[in-house]
């Protein structure tokens, strides 16, 4: 389950660990016009840990579900 909300400078998607158990805590992305932040709560550690990747960087990993294993490098457009 997710859901996506849109501020003002930001659109925030939260992923529900609605699974089998164990269940993981939530997964907030939020995606500004710069880059993206990821957020999940950890309890052992009771902090919010938050990772944050530039657009080349998010750009980088959706190409990277989509491939085999490997070292890729992205080409910019019209070279």
């Amino acid at each position: 389950m997710f859901s996506i909300e849109h501020e003002f400078d930001s659109t925030i998607v939260t992923l529900v660990d609605d699974g089998d158990v164990p269940l993981q805590e939530d997964v907030v992305i939020n995606a500004f016009e710069e880059c993206v932040t990821i957020e999940q709560y950890d309890p052992r550690t009771d902090t919010t840990q938050k990772i944050t990747l530039s657009m080349a960087q998010l750009r980088d990993l959706g190409a990277a579900l989509n491939l085999p294993e490997g070292v890729y490098s992205i080409r910019p457009e019209g070279k």
